[in-house]
């Protein structure tokens, strides 16, 4: 019976293979006659660059929401963050009132051997204006980036001094990394942060936890929020530190049985001691494949909010032009044979607005919204249930912190009147705070944010218009009211009449328009306010004394995440609850 089944099996696959092969063949010579028509009898020259390059692209949304076209000129840029690596100066920059900021100079780099430092302001890139309505985040990159040992001039202002400073940098390879944070959170539980899965992921995830392990590290807090994935091995190297050997970290599938298995080792570095993978929304692809692992082997935790839910492996292949296709070649399963790739059978639009369809329907605020079926139920290592079908659903969940989506806040950040304001605040105070504040554990612990600073920051923010108050658009609201309230006012006014020899429809618009008026001047203004304001102000003084990494440290001490996987890494009713292995 077994041998039958299989040559069934068997016959399938390959008649299907051979229907697939055979209308391949008989549209790749439709596609070329196509283009030979064209070529020979079409009216007007044709650019067959554009035309193809468009053609490549509309056939691709057609598969699937993951296969991707990436032109010749942008492989280079796409890859960067994946190989770790690019040319450059060596510094972090922001455009404020049409001026490069520099915000940190990176150790070691070429900007920093010539005497850079994080406050300078370009002025002039070699001979060209480095200021005013023309510039932007590609005009840096194009000015400032080029091949190693090349040269470029920059003349900069620092702090108040008059004249400006010229520096002559020579490029050189500017590692992109993936750990920028890592630090001990208490006596016993290490933080590292991974923002990508890139090459060099795996080393940095190793020296990170060496140098947390020799600071008595033996708890781990693993976060992978925001986190949309790379490069699949690296995911599962860091997926083998975690796991004892000869476990299943993930295996792939598709209709031609190509599939591959990917099995832990013996080498893993952190085996054992308590972890908590710290997961939301943005967390898609390789950090689904490590929390996944992680959950299905019950060797963790998993907090925070469902993943994105990305299953599907895609393979970079060059064209003849130097072009890229990512086309996707297999779907990816957890080890307990979840399939967590969300559906995308209603389109691509459909499928890119899921994560406003979650946030509508509550699912960021309480896990009570999120509904998965009995078929998509999976049984840990231990038995524990857990769902594929979407998404890898955190073993505790945390709703997304709302308090901080204020409009006024929201604006001042946008419009970076927080970083420029500190930028001002940090050429007359820098010297004396670095004195102050040795290291960021002295600034954490100590450094304070006065009213009297957050009332110069609010008379900035005004001088360079930004209103504590809310615009007034009548006809948004009156939208709104008529909405709300429209099965009312049919009842009430189902006649011209009676709309005419009433004066309620005026009173019920007042009342409705001045309420949601004030609900927004609440919201803008609301109490929390103060406080969030305080905190970012700190962040961007942190960051120009250190650098971003550490000055991350300011967020996590407010950020609800972070503070909850603290306190459950610490809890052994917690652990012992789920069954967890640590």
């Amino acid at each position: 019976m077994k041998i039958k089944l299989l040559l069934l099996s068997f016959f399938l696959i390959s008649a299907t293979a051979w229907t697939q092969n055979s209308t391949y063949s008989v549209n790749s010579q439709k596609m070329n006659q196509l283009l030979k028509h064209i070529n020979d009898q079409y009216l007007d020259t044709v650019n067959f660059d554009v035309l193809v390059e468009k053609g490549v692209i509309e056939m691709l949304k057609d598969l699937d929401p993951h296969s991707s076209y990436i032109s010749k000129k942008e492989v280079q840029q796409a890859n960067e963050p994946l190989i770790g690596s690019f040319d450059g100066i060596g510094v972090t920059f922001q455009i404020i009132k049409d001026t490069i900021n520099i915000m940190e100079v990176i150790v070691n780099g070429p900007s920093e051997k010539v005497g850079l430092m994080a406050g300078d302001k370009i002025i002039r890139v070699d001979t060209a204006i480095a200021h005013g309505k023309h510039i932007n985040n590609k005009w840096v990159q194009d000015h400032l980036r080029g091949k190693k040992g090349t040269k470029v001039t920059v003349a900069v202002k620092r702090g108040k001094n008059p004249e400006l400073l010229e520096f002559t940098i020579t490029r050189d390879k500017i590692p992109m990394n993936s750990i920028n944070v890592y630090f001990m959170a208490d006596k016993n539980t290490g933080y590292i942060r991974l923002e990508r899965f890139a090459q060099t992921s795996i080393q940095e995830f190793r020296d990170a936890l060496t140098r947390l392990k020799a600071r008595g590290m033996k708890n781990l807090i693993f976060d992978l929020r925001g986190n949309g994935g790379g490069y699949l091995q690296a995911a599962f190297e860091i997926a083998d530190e975690f796991l004892g050997p000869d476990k299943m970290i993930v295996y792939t599938d598709n209709f031609r049985k190509t599939g591959e298995s990917f099995m832990s080792t013996k080498k893993g570095d952190f085996q054992k001691g308590r972890l908590i993978i710290l997961v939301d929304e943005g967390s898609a692809s390789a950090s689904e494949i490590v929390s996944g692992a992680v959950q299905d082997w019950d060797r963790g935790l998993v907090i925070g909010r469902r993943t994105f839910g990305k299953g599907l492996v895609q393979k970079p292949i060059y064209l003849a032009d130097g072009s890229q296709v990512r086309l996707t070649i297999s779907k990816y399963y957890t080890p307990s044979g979840r399939f967590i790739q969300r559906p995308y059978n209603d389109g691509l639009d459909s499928y890119l607005n899921d994560l406003r369809y979650r946030s509508a329907h509550g699912e960021l605020l309480t896990a009570d919204s999120i509904k998965f079926p009995d078929s998509l139920k999976y049984q840990t290592a231990k038995g524990r249930t857990v769902f594929g079908g979407g998404g890898i659903m955190p073993d505790i969940f945390i709703p997304i912190d709302t308090s901080r989506n204020y409009s006024l806040y929201n604006e001042m950040f946008r419009k970076g009147i927080i970083s420029g304001f500190v930028l001002d605040y940090m050429d007359a105070n820098r010297e004396r705070l670095k004195l102050r504040y040795a290291t960021m554990e002295d600034f954490k612990n100590n450094f304070e944010i006065s009213d009297q600073l957050v009332q110069e920051l609010m008379a900035y923010a005004r001088s360079e218009g930004i209103k504590d108050t809310v615009g007034f658009l009548f006809s948004r609201r009156a939208e709104q009211f008529l909405k709300d309230k429209a099965t009312e006012l049919d009842s009430i006014y189902n006649s011209l009449e009676n709309l005419q020899n009433s004066t309620q429809f005026q009173e019920m618009l007042t009342e409705f328009v001045t309420k949601s008026f004030n609900e927004s001047v609440r919201l803008r203004n609301m109490s929390k306010a103060n406080d969030i304001i305080k905190d970012a102000l700190r962040y961007e003084i942190a960051r120009n004394l250190f650098s971003y990494g550490e000055a991350r440290q300011i967020f996590l001490m407010t950020d609800d995440g972070f503070l909850k996987a603290l306190e459950v890494i610490n809890n052994d009713k917690i652990f012992r609850k789920f069954n967890v292995e640590y």
